[in-house]
Parts: structure tokens; sequence; C-alpha cells
């Protein structure tokens, strides 16, 4: 008998009787799963909103407050500046409405192309215990505005600040029922250390994500 062999047999009597599973065997899985239970967590005795932006500035995203979504362009167009950016970017078509040409930003409400270099997107939540944006592909919310562009801007509402991964999975299947094709999570510009254990932004997508969170949303 090979080592496969032996492997295989060790798993096959450990795993007991075998066979097609009863009726209330199958009823009893199907059930556990459609539960979705969790299991164990850390302790999260924390403020959600403090956390995740402790959390996303030390994963190098900038993080910057507003007290209304009538707010997020300006201060939208703050950052653009502080960095020397084109005052012009593509975003969303669900916040195209904010007031951007107010605010001096010209945004097109489309999906990105390889060209341009300011996306700007909502987010569906954001978890508290990584510093992480959960954002859902649609034609609302095209994927590629937080993939292509080097600087992806993000307004999220503090509301929507989860505490983690668990909860924000349960309020996609509650508010969504089905998952979209895609679901993202962004966790800071992207990065690498392949070459030499060196950090380096920006190897597989966007190098600069700023964060405006809307408190009052």
């Amino acid at each position: 008998m090979s080592a496969r062999d032996r492997i295989i047999a060790r798993i096959r009597a450990a795993q007991g009787p075998r066979g097609e599973p009863s009726k209330a065997v199958r009823a009893a899985a199907e059930l556990y799963i459609s539960a979705h239970p969790q299991g164990p967590r850390p302790r999260s005795d924390w403020d959600p909103l403090v956390r995740f932006r402790e959390r996303a500035i030390s994963l190098s995203s900038s993080v910057e407050t507003v007290a209304s979504p009538s707010e997020a362009p300006e201060a939208v167009a703050r950052y653009l500046a502080a960095n020397a950016l084109p005052l012009q970017a593509v975003c969303w078509p669900e916040i195209a409405g904010l007031g951007w040409g107010a605010a001096g930003v010209a945004v097109e409400s489309r999906p990105a192309r390889g060209d341009d270099l300011v996306g700007i997107t909502g987010a569906f939540c954001a978890i508290a215990e990584t510093g992480t944006l959960m954002l859902l592909s649609g034609p609302q919310t095209p994927a590629a505005t937080s993939l292509l562009p080097e600087t992806h801007i993000a307004v999220l509402s503090a509301g929507r600040i989860l505490r983690g991964m668990e909860d924000a999975w349960a309020l996609a299947r509650g508010e969504r029922g089905q998952l979209p094709r895609a679901v993202n999570f962004v966790s800071g510009p992207s990065r690498t250390a392949d070459i030499e254990q060196t950090i380096n932004l920006g190897a597989h997508g966007p190098y600069r994500v700023h964060i405006v969170i809307v408190a009052g949303a």
C-alpha cells in the first residue's frame, strides 16, 4: 500500500459509516448551513468608528470625517488639491448626485478605464476589526471604479461600520439575499513585499486609498 493509499484509508476510517446519508442527516446538515452559525470571536468592546479609523490608518489609508453627505464633495476636493491630484474623477452612479460640481470636482458617472486617475465609490459597509471596506458589484456600483485608478476615494456612512466580518456577511445576506457577482474587500492601498520583503504600494491596484466617513449617515 502506498503512502497515498494509507492516508486515504485513515481518512475513510475517521469518517465513520459510509454510504448515502439518511434524509434526517441531510436535513440536519442543510439546516446548519442555512443558519450560518458564527464561530468563536475575540472581544470587541471597542467603539466601531474609533477602531475602524485606527485600523484603516494603520493600513496606509487616510481618513477624514464629515458631518453630512453634502460635505463629502468638499472633503474630496481638499484631498485632491492637497495631493496635487486632478480635480476630476469617475464615480459610482449611486453617488453621482452629491453635488461634485459645486465643490469644483468634475465627475463622470461610469466604470473606470485604464487612463482614469481617480475613482470615487461608496461602500456597502465597513469592518471595524480590520479597517476594511466591503464593496458589492452591480450596475450602480461597478467594481472597476475602485480597482483601476491610482487613487481610490470611498464615501462611507458611519452607520455602516460593523464590528466584524461575520456581521458584514450577515448584513449582505439580509439586505441582498443573493450575493452579487463580485464582493471586494479593500484593506488600504494595494501592496506587495515580493521583492526583498520590502513593502511597495500600488502593485496590483490603487496606491492611495482615502476614506471620507459621513458621521450623520
